[in-house]
């Protein structure tokens, strides 16, 4: 028995022995490159290979580097491994895997964190979908190795072709409207198949690859030249992520590394369910969910996360449940999972030089993990910015997220909050009349009243659509509700956004699906007879809008009335709203005739902010106007008067 016992431990340290021996198989290494000189100088590698886990040790004899720990994961697929680079300068080092070797390069930064500078209220973001926006010299036809996929222009929920070199073909329509800094949707790989129903990824919201920008799109390399491009036209790069979700395509989702890696998942593994394995959605004809099915889908609301009463149930479809079938919700409470993301970001910054970071579906992450990213981001870039979504339309919500808010529980250390109180009150008012009380302009009023909850409203984003919603033109024409909107929008105290396209009167609704508000730029992409690009392209309406709004754009930049001036509104009088900003002995005045009737602005009753002035130039016609006596405005007006 003995004997026995003696030859089977051989035999068993005769296999390891061979298996250690064995070459390891590794895929891919995340982050694919790193950078040296960060603050914090410890780096986590996502390795990828069969069996990877199982190696018995990973060393490197590059100078600086100590190896921390090594974590193996539930699945034998992945290995973790954690490095100190304090004391490393930029090169080559090699990474030994028993006997496989692999090469894996320290960079040096361009520069030190604090010296990327983020967007702030003096700028005015546009906010653009690269598939729909224009598409560049060179465009694929088709990349094999793809998941099915069309590009058709004729079907608003499939892909258009519009891709990276597209933008910036057209950084100088940026420069002469007048914004400064660009916002597009998701630009990494979303290798999701078109769906039997003729939907697809478009829009970027399923991340397959956080490395790779999505090659329809273009290359890592054709992002880095857009950003420079941009820079050196005094333009700023905003990038979209996504933390809350991936795409269901990712290898995290068949192959998890740890059981804990997603919420939720326990449907993925169910037989029989009625769903359609490629996609997670539910086969059922009336969208119901399968019998005794484990998928949990969030409810949308967003308010339990911060409701001092809210329920365990309501919290947990909130930040549990997934934001659809085809977007694995991921858990940020697995730290090994939060510190990918974490660097994922800091990567993004580093190689492709990005401004800004546009953070989507912001409440349905945890909310610790968030406030976590968003502290070690502060730390490494003090002067960077990221805006959050976190769409309730209450002032008092968004509020609660702002960093230092004395609403909250916690700090979330998140600068920029979305205004969506903005953007709600003043699509109501566009259909009203103005009255004494509340309806009209009064909403806007009565919205504004409240910025003393925010720690610091001038970096609050506001907006009146954007690629969610209905635009603001709906299904009509009306630029003098526009203009209106507009120009409260460029002056008051806020960052602005705008929405591609407004600027020549593109429309739309989602009344029949997200793809009619997404339409195409038109003169974009190769065939298009009508060229919005040029003025001579433009039709007579379309140049009159972009006209008054690149003015209104000029005149903003570097406006310190705007950008540092205090803020005085007044109660909507005879239907005319009327907010001043003042700031060493200058005044922009924003007036409104909130009414479909002419309104007469009783100047007497603004005295306080008009002062001793007697003329105002109004900056968007180049009229004066009197103001030592009343004067007559049109039905829905728009003024802002400068002096």
């Amino acid at each position: 028995m003995r004997r026995f016992l003696f030859l089977t431990a051989i035999l068993m340290a005769n296999v390891l022995t061979m298996s250690a021996a064995k070459k390891s198989v590794i895929n891919k290494i995340e982050p694919t490159d790193w950078y040296v000189g960060m603050k914090n100088p410890q780096v986590q590698l996502m390795v990828y290979g069969q069996g990877i886990r199982d190696v018995q040790s990973v060393t490197t004899d590059y100078p600086g580097v100590k190896i921390d720990s090594l974590v193996r994961l539930d699945s034998p697929n992945y290995l973790l491994i954690y490095m100190n680079l304090k004391d490393a300068q930029p090169g080559t080092m090699t990474l030994n895997f028993g006997k496989t070797k692999v090469a894996y390069q320290l960079k040096a930064r361009e520069m030190s964190g604090d010296k990327r500078m983020g967007f702030t209220n003096e700028d005015v973001l546009y906010m653009l979908m690269p598939d729909r926006f224009a598409q560049g010299a060179n465009h694929p036809k088709q990349i094999k190795g793809m998941r099915n996929y069309v590009e058709d222009r004729t079907q608003p929920s499939l892909r258009h072709g519009g891709d990276l070199n597209g933008i910036r073909e057209h950084l100088d329509y940026f420069k002469e409207l007048g914004v400064t800094a660009l916002w597009f949707t998701p630009v990494l790989e979303n290798d999701s198949p078109d769906s039997k129903n003729g939907h697809s990824t478009y829009h970027g919201y399923a991340t397959t690859n956080y490395y790779q920008v999505d090659p329809r799109f273009g290359s890592n390399a054709d992002y880095k030249r857009l950003c420079d491009e941009a820079h050196a036209k005094g333009l700023k790069i905003v990038m979209d992520m996504i933390f809350n979700h991936s795409g269901f395509e990712h290898p995290w989702t068949m192959d998890m590394p740890s059981k804990d890696w997603l919420n939720m998942p326990e449907w993925l593994n169910e037989r029989n369910s009625g769903r359609d394995p490629m996609t997670g959605y539910t086969a059922n004809s009336d969208g119901s969910e399968p019998a005794k099915s484990k998928y949990l889908q969030t409810s949308y609301k967003l308010t339990p996360v911060i409701d001092p009463y809210a329920s365990k149930v309501d919290l947990k479809e909130t930040v549990e449940g997934w934001f659809v079938p085809s977007m694995p919700d991921l858990n940020q409470h697995n730290p090994h999972l939060m510190r990918y993301l974490i660097q994922n970001s800091m990567w993004w910054i580093e190689t492709v030089g990005i401004d800004g970071i546009r953070m989507d579906t912001y409440p349905y992450a945890y909310a610790d993990a968030m406030a976590q990213w968003m502290k070690e981001l502060e730390e490494e870039y003090p002067n960077f910015n990221t805006v959050g979504e976190t769409w309730v339309t209450e002032p008092a919500y968004t509020a609660t997220w702002q960093k230092d808010s004395k609403l909250a529980k916690d700090n979330s250390y998140l600068k920029t909050v979305m205004d969506f109180s903005f953007f709600d009150k003043l699509n109501q008012a566009k259909n009203e009349e103005t009255d004494g009380f509340w309806k009209g302009l009064n909403r806007l009023y009565y919205s504004f009243v409240y910025d003393y909850l925010y720690p610091n409203p001038s970096s609050v984003m506001a907006f009146i659509e954007n690629h969610d919603t209905d635009r603001f033109l709906g299904e009509g024409k009306d630029t003098l509700a526009l203009k209106q909107a507009l120009a409260l929008l460029l002056t008051v105290n806020r960052i602005p956004q705008l929405y591609y396209g407004t600027e020549v009167l593109m429309n739309g609704t989602k009344a029949k699906t997200d793809g009619y508000v997404r339409c195409d730029f038109p003169g974009g992409f190769p065939g298009d007879t009508h060229n919005c690009f040029t003025k001579e392209g433009r039709t007579k309406a379309e140049q009159s809008m972009f006209a008054w709004t690149s003015r209104l754009l000029h005149w903003r930049q570097g406006n310190e009335t705007i950008t540092k001036g205090s803020q005085i509104q007044f109660i909507p009088y005879n239907g005319i709203y009327v907010i001043a900003r003042q700031y060493k002995g200058k005044t922009a005045l924003t007036v409104l005739n909130g009414t479909s009737q002419p309104a007469t602005m009783d100047v007497e009753r603004f005295a306080e902010v008009i002062g001793k002035a007697t003329k105002a130039k109004d900056i968007l016609t180049g009229r004066y106007y009197d103001l030592s006596k009343n004067f007559e405005m049109k039905p829905r007006q728009s003024l802002v008067l400068e002096y």
